[in-house]
C-alpha cells in the first residue's frame, strides 16, 4: 500500500474536530495525519493531542495562511516519502472508501504523468447535495465533460478533466510536488488554489474529479463567500503570474487605465479609487510579480523546502 499523507490545516476547529479527525481514522486506507495549526484559540490543539495523537502534530507560531501552512506539511510528509499527498480542509470529513477510490482512478489511469490533481465528488454539510461550488465548476466545463448530462443518464465515467477545483480536497501525486511544488506564499488566503491550478495545467497535467470517490466540505453554500474586506481580490495578481499568459502585465495594466477612463468620464468616485489603488499596487509590485511569474515557469519543488 502506497504511502499517503494527509494535510490539514487548522484555525479553531473544534466546530468539525470530530467529524473530521475521526473519518481519518475509519479511511479503508491507511494514511498518515499531518495537522498544522495557525494559532487557534479555541482548543483545537488540546484536543488533537488528547484524541488523535498519532497525527504529526506541528504548531506554527504565528498565523502563516493556507497556503504556507500547506507547504510546511508537504515538506515534511516529502522527507518522510509520502508518495501521494491528500489535502484536507478543516471544515471537511472522508467517507470510508472516499480515498480507496480516488487510488483505483489513479491506478486505472493510462497516463499517469498526466495526472496533476485528483479531486472526489464535494458534497455540502447537509450530506444531501452536491457542494454549490463544485455545481459551478462542473457546469462550468459543461463543453469538455458532459458530465451533467452523464448524471442525468446515470452514466458516469470513472473520471473527467476538468479546468478547476477547489483545495478543499485534493489528491496529489508525488510527481505532481516534483514538477509543480507547493503553494505560492504570495497568498495567505483565498486564491492560492487558483494560482497552483495554473501552474498544474501549464506543466502540461491534469485536474481530474473522480465520481466514485464522495467527501463532505461543510462550507458556506454561497459563491460570493469571499469577504474581500478581509481577504484582498488577487484575481488581477494570479492573471498576471500565470505562466500561460506571457503578456498579461501590460494587458492587465492597460485593462485598468481602460477602467480609470470610464470611471471618469461616469463620475465613479467609488470604483476610481478601487481602480487608481490597484493600478498604484500593481506598479509598485512590478518586478516581484515578474520574478514569481519566471519562477512558477520552472520545473521542480518550486516553493518548497526539500
Amino acid at each position: 500500500m502506497p504511502e499517503i499523507a494527509i494535510i490539514i490545516v487548522t484555525y479553531n476547529a473544534m466546530k468539525w474536530a470530530e467529524k473530521c479527525f475521526n473519518s481519518l481514522k475509519r479511511s479503508s486506507v491507511t494514511v498518515n495525519p499531518f495537522i498544522i495549526d495557525n494559532g487557534s484559540t479555541d482548543g483545537t490543539q488540546e484536543y488533537l493531542k488528547t484524541y488523535f495523537p498519532e497525527a504529526e502534530f506541528i504548531q506554527s507560531a504565528k498565523n502563516l495562511g493556507f497556503g504556507k501552512a500547506n507547504n510546511l506539511g508537504l515538506e515534511i510528509a516529502y522527507k518522510k516519502g509520502a508518495e501521494f499527498f491528500y489535502l484536507m480542509n478543516q471544515d471537511a470529513w472522508l467517507y470510508e472508501n472516499s480515498i480507496e477510490k480516488l487510488l483505483e482512478v489513479y491506478e486505472k489511469y493510462p497516463q499517469k504523468q498526466e495526472i496533476g490533481i485528483i479531486s472526489p465528488m464535494h458534497i455540502d454539510g447537509t450530506e444531501q447535495q452536491l457542494d454549490i461550488f463544485l455545481d459551478k465548476y462542473i457546469a462550468t466545463n459543461f463543453e469538455k465533460t458532459r458530465l451533467i448530462s452523464d448524471l442525468y443518464f446515470q452514466n458516469l465515467k470513472p473520471y473527467y478533466e476538468i479546468s478547476f477545483v477547489n483545495a478543499a480536497h485534493w489528491f496529489i501525486p508525488k510527481s505532481t510536488i516534483d514538477t509543480v511544488g507547493g503553494f505560492n506564499p504570495y497568498f495567505f488566503h483565498y486564491g492560492e488554489d487558483v494560482e497552483y491550478a495554473n501552474r498544474v495545467k501549464f506543466h502540461q497535467k491534469k485536474i481530474l474529479l473522480a465520481p466514485g470517490s464522495q467527501v463532505v466540505h461543510d462550507g458556506k453554500q454561497i459563491l460570493s463567500k469571499v469577504d474581500y474586506a478581509l481577504y484582498e481580490d488577487l484575481t488581477i495578481e494570479t492573471n498576471i503570474i500565470n505562466p500561460s499568459f506571457p503578456n498579461a502585465l501590460e494587458l492587465e495594466k492597460k485593462s485598468l487605465k481602460q477602467g480609470l477612463v470610464k470611471s471618469i468620464l461616469t463620475g465613479n468616485k467609488k470604483t476610481r479609487k478601487k481602480l487608481l489603488d490597484k493600478y498604484r499596487k500593481i506598479s509598485k509590485e512590478e518586478k516581484k510579480l515578474i520574478e514569481i511569474a519566471n519562477t512558477v515557469k520552472e520545473v521542480g519543488k518550486t516553493f518548497l523546502n526539500v
